[in-house]
């Protein structure tokens, strides 16, 4: 979707956010996190919140306002959309299949999806997880336009997919390369039906969010709205910023569709390093990367800081960004949201934050 939305800034201008900081803290405020958030927000948001957990202590805080043009502060529990982040979610859920003799990675699309994509034989489920299967990335076949005027519309796995189908491969054979794509999440969760006689969002819901006790977290499937306090969303028109917080997440699919918490995700990670959700080899096969030089496993990314490589991911969801990652040991956590105002390019201050929030 990051892709969508470099084509949505390129045909639109809007005027610059001001960001009207704001904290709300529990427990000690480790010193120039809040001056690093508040530099997110003026580089590129309209709002940013995120919570940091370092050891036992732990820290909250806002920046900027909850609905652009008002002076209301972000909450610090706020629910946003984690785009991406679904993919770790749904990821785990596979390999709990593959745990439990349901799947095997080496499985083919084919088995268990017969007559639904070309060379279906070829591609594997770890192929899937992984995005080396070749298929090409439906979201890039999406206009800017299409994407506005069917806020509303369910989209169906089936039509994505033949959506993609409709383009030939990024590469062949699979395997050969990486080339991120929603499209593989989207048949995974097609899969996780196909093994469980449930949907994938049924099954994200029965084995991760309420054992862990994610009060704050769901799938929504085609439910247009966030429950609970959240700050707005918003993607660029010709005529300024547009509220898009509420539309049919369906477009987001197993790839993206996760509503949560910055406290959810880090528990959600913790849980998932700590060996709670996975049995050790299957998390070692999460930390494999892809291809040499990537830094992407299946489901599961990484990043290196200044004191050392830290697991999680991040999403992308038109209207929401986030990351969220720990340190191997789960001793550190961090998760940011922020509401892009698409004035500014927000990698260098969300480095700067990430790295203060896991470095100290």
């Amino acid at each position: 979707m990051k892709r969508v939305l470099q084509v949505l800034v390129a045909a639109t201008t809007v005027s610059a956010v001001i960001a009207a900081p704001a904290a709300a803290a529990a427990g000690p405020d480790r010193s120039g996190l809040q001056r690093e958030l508040d530099n997110v927000v003026s580089a590129s948001a309209v709002g940013a919140l995120a919570e940091v957990r370092d050891g036992h202590r732990l820290w909250r805080g806002t920046s900027g306002v909850a609905e652009f043009g008002t002076t209301r502060d972000v909450p610090v529990n706020g629910r946003f959309r984690a785009g991406s982040v679904t993919k770790t979610f749904v990821a785990t859920v596979v390999l709990q299949l593959v745990d439990e003799g349901e799947l095997r990675l080496d499985d083919t699309v084919e088995k268990w999806l017969p007559g639904v994509v070309p060379n279906g034989d070829n591609i594997t489920v770890r192929h899937l997880l992984n995005h080396t299967s070749g298929l090409y990335d439906f979201k890039d076949t999406l206009t800017p336009p299409e994407i506005l005027a069917g806020r509303w519309k369910t989209w169906t796995a089936t039509e994505v997919i033949q959506r993609a189908l409709a383009e030939p491969p990024t590469f062949e054979p699979p395997g050969k390369a990486f080339d991120y794509s929603n499209t593989n999440y989207t048949l995974l969760g097609e899969i996780i039906e196909k093994a469980t006689g449930e949907s994938y969002g049924d099954e994200v819901k029965r084995r991760l969010i309420e054992p862990l006790h994610l009060k704050g977290t769901e799938m929504p499937g085609t439910s247009t709205r966030i429950p609970g306090p959240h700050p707005h969303g918003y993607v660029p028109t010709d005529d300024g910023l547009l509220d898009f917080t509420e539309m049919n997440p369906s477009i987001f699919g197993a790839g993206g569709e996760l509503i949560s918490t910055t406290a959810d995700l880090n528990r959600f990670f913790t849980a998932l390093l700590d060996g709670e959700l996975l049995p050790a080899h299957l998390l070692d096969e999460m930390k494999k990367p892809a291809v040499e030089g990537r830094a992407y496993g299946l489901g599961l990314a990484w990043r290196d800081t200044p004191c050392g490589i830290v697991y999680g991911n991040d999403g992308d969801s038109l209207t929401y960004q986030t990351w969220s990652f720990s340190t191997p040991d789960g001793d550190h956590q961090v998760t940011v949201a922020l509401t892009p105002d698409f004035t500014g390019d927000s990698d260098d201050v969300i480095d700067a934050f990430l790295n203060k929030a896991i470095c100290g």
